[in-house]
């Protein structure tokens, strides 16, 4: 079990805090995804109490989880957001975060995005090429303003993680090269509407090892000394993301605290204030996805399956990335069966776990594929005509429909014939 005090069995039965999983099934039907609110709270005050020494702002970056409730739940903290298009910034603004604690990131910023984040105030633009520099200086003139923006820096540092993850190396869409910065820096000199206040980066997710980190950092800190020469008076540093959660108990994720230890000795000397935009850290751990088995199945090799409601319309990670995640039964059953456990889209990658050792549950029964908060229902689809999930967040006993089912009448709501 990944996170015992959140999700653990009450006599023989999944809970989520104070409720059981097999109730919510009942009452909301499945695909479910529940939330703890106890699990994304203390998550964000663990991140915060890592780099209390450090004066820093955290901005939760809202594409890893976009319910308005959990944007909510973390504006409430004092938490910021991390947006990267004009959605997820009409969601952290419609979940009442101020404009001014909001960031926008982006590599494809669409003009009418540009001009709606500075018609309403953000905090800052993060723009990651020439193109877009001119784009956000053409249209804040139009507007007559004045934009503040960071830079973001490709440090051609490339992390081990999944390959469609890493996001810090050179052969990557992401930012601008370090070697363009001298160009840069006198391109930004010439703009009369934008104001350079930040740098950027960002190197990927699912990052283990610290010392990537450390020589990111150490290539940030020597543009700051560069921006510096060159006139420019920086505001912030962001860091970016990418801190890990544990997936898979046989490999648990490197402590926050350890990143913090690295980190905060080569920014606090700085003197400047530090962005993180944690975004799976928070929410990774804090949700599951209940799905009820249809059938089980046995070809004439012996290989068993457990068909169940649920697929990669909800959760496309296994299938993407061939991401693992743990797998229980709602009702606990102490015997397991090696089976795959496969979804009901016709797709040979609609799978959540190849050949594992699963309980041995019965047709009728609740799974709950764990670790679901984040990158499941934001990455969701309607393929084969298939209804979005209702979602429910759990706080202590209290249960809240948070997101309902679609419907078919949904599905068609915006065509015409």
């Amino acid at each position: 079990m990944l996170d015992s005090k959140i999700f653990q069995y009450t006599g023989t039965t999944l809970s989520c805090d104070n409720v059981h999983l097999d109730r919510l099934a009942d009452t909301f039907g499945t695909p479910l995804f529940v939330t703890s609110r106890k699990s994304l709270v203390e998550s964000y005050m663990a991140f915060e109490r890592a780099f209390e020494a450090l004066p820093h702002f955290s901005c939760y970056s809202v594409k890893a989880n976009f319910n308005l409730s959990v944007i909510k739940t973390f504006s409430e903290l004092g938490c910021g957001c991390d947006v990267n298009s004009g959605g997820e910034l009409y969601r952290a603004l419609q979940a009442g975060v101020s404009p001014d604690r909001i960031i926008f990131a982006g590599v494809g910023k669409k003009p009418e995005e540009i001009a709606y984040a500075l018609e309403r105030g953000v905090l800052m633009l993060k723009a990651e090429s020439f193109s877009e520099l001119k784009a956000i200086d053409r249209i804040a003139g139009g507007q007559g303003k004045k934009a503040s923006v960071a830079i973001r820096i490709n440090p051609n540092v490339t992390a081990e993680t999944h390959p469609y993850i890493t996001t810090g190396d050179s052969k990557e869409k992401f930012g601008i090269d370090e070697a363009e910065l001298p160009e840069v820096f006198d391109f930004l000199g010439n703009l009369q509407n934008v104001k350079l206040v930040g740098l950027d980066m960002h190197i990927g997710s699912q990052i283990f090892d610290t010392e990537y980190y450390v020589a990111a950092t150490t290539k940030l800190l020597t543009i700051l000394n560069a921006a510096k020469a060159h006139g420019f008076t920086i505001e912030f540093l962001d860091i970016g993301g990418g801190f890990p959660v544990t997936y898979d108990p046989l490999k648990p994720a490197t402590p926050i605290e350890q990143f913090a230890e690295k980190l905060i000795p080569m920014l606090l000397p700085t003197g400047i204030k530090v962005i993180f935009e944690p975004g799976r850290y928070l929410v990774a751990n804090a949700s599951v996805l209940l799905t009820r088995i249809l059938y089980r199945k046995r070809n004439h090799t012996g290989k068993e399956f457990f068909v169940v409601d649920a697929g990669m319309t909800e959760l496309i990670r296994p299938a993407l990335y061939q991401s693992h995640h743990e797998i229980q039964s709602v009702t606990r059953h102490e015997s397991t069966i090696i089976a795959d456990v496969v979804g009901p889209v016709c797709e040979s990658s609609d799978f959540f776990a190849r050949h594992r050792a699963i309980p041995d549950a019965e047709e009728g029964e609740l799974l709950a594929v764990m670790s679901s908060g984040a990158y499941a229902a934001v990455m969701g689809s309607n393929y084969n005509g298939r209804l979005r999930p209702a979602e429910v967040l759990v706080d202590g006993s209290e249960v809240t429909l948070v997101r309902k089912r679609e419907t078919y009448e949904q599905l068609v709501q915006n065509e015409r014939f």
